[in-house]
């Protein structure tokens, strides 16, 4: 493994700073979190960073304070530090009570282990898990003009937003979090910015390198949920191929606002399935307005997987996608 130096922030403008100078000097610089993924990619020879080599430097953001925070804002909505565990937002009350589908992704990462270290941050802004892209080859998301897996072992790979680069995003939280149509604060050399949550994602056909749009000098800071409307319920399923330390090979985040039996608008948003969280606006509009019955949550699930186009050996993740969104919308809209 490469030596590097680590710096230790005291506060995100000192972060940015150091991660400034770092650069001015010719050094490459990562930041870190938890560091969960940071360090198997260290380990691996993989930059964290597209574009540059194995960081020189790590800026260490483990001792500011604000950012591991989540607290209720005014309104009804809540304010989750990038820096917060997932076992924290996990246990949240205050996420459980109101954001549940947020709370039940968090639940459901990696092991317990790692939940108690690994980050809100690290975990939207993780690097694909593709094994290709893991060990070495030359494709895209290293630099290179190709996609080893388009043609090659492609069983976990993408079925909706492919090409050129056909990763699948590895973050659970990031569907429930576009589902709930959150913001992001991202700090920077240039200060702070917001972006929603589906523009911070990068589609590989936008830029085959990039995951999302931070710079080089820039770090998530916080994730912003406004309230929720009356009656919303929401939930997250994600199916594995075994029960832990392990993506989805398929999950959906449902957010339904209910009236009654009646659903009045919803929001379906996959997992697992796509390079971004995929969004299905035509199968939430079979929703809106409508008392939720087998047959519908039926119709919902074909809708919702009719845009698919998979590869030669992960044509298995349609009919689960299909499955996944009848099932948990139906049990949704069931639940007291």
């Amino acid at each position: 493994m490469k030596a590097f130096k680590n710096w230790n922030a005291r506060s995100i403008a000192m972060a940015v700073d150091l991660a400034r100078q770092a650069r001015a000097d010719g050094q490459s610089v990562s930041f870190a979190g938890g560091g969960t993924d940071l360090l198997q990619l260290v380990k691996d020879h993989i930059p964290n960073r597209p574009g540059q080599g194995e960081p020189d430097v790590l800026v260490s953001l483990k001792g500011i304070d604000g950012p591991s925070r989540i607290e209720m804002t005014t309104g009804g909505g809540v304010t989750i530090g990038a820096l917060a565990t997932l076992t924290a937002v996990s246990e949240s009350l205050v996420v459980r009570d109101r954001f549940n589908a947020i709370a039940e992704a968090a639940a459901v990462v990696a092991t317990p282990q790692i939940r108690n270290v690994g980050t809100v941050g690290g975990n939207l802004a993780q690097r694909p898990w593709c094994w290709y892209f893991r060990n070495g080859f030359p494709c895209y998301k290293a630099g290179g003009d190709r996609c080893f897996s388009a043609g090659g072992e492609n069983q976990l790979h993408a079925i909706f937003g492919g090409g050129p680069s056909y990763i699948v995003h590895p973050s659970d939280l990031a569907p429930a979090l576009v589902a709930f149509g959150a913001t992001f604060r991202i700090a920077g050399s240039g200060g702070e910015r917001t972006v929603s949550a589906p523009d911070f994602f990068v589609p590989p056909r936008t830029d085959a390198q990039h995951e999302n749009v931070l710079a080089d000098d820039e770090v998530l800071v916080g994730v912003d949920v406004p309230a929720p409307a009356a009656g919303t319920r929401s939930t997250y399923h994600k199916i594995m191929d075994r029960e832990a330390w392990t993506h989805a090979l398929s999950s959906a985040a449902v957010v339904m606002q209910m009236d009654g039996d009646v659903c009045r608008r919803a929001s379906i948003v996959l997992g697992g399935v796509a390079p971004i969280p995929w969004r299905v606006p035509e199968a939430e509009a079979l929703l809106a307005g409508q008392r939720v019955t087998p047959e519908l949550a039926r119709r919902v699930g074909e809708v919702a997987v009719t845009g698919a186009r998979p590869l030669a050996k992960n044509a298995y993740k349609v009919p689960l996608t299909r499955g996944v969104v009848e099932r948990t919308v139906l049990a949704l809209a069931s639940r007291a």
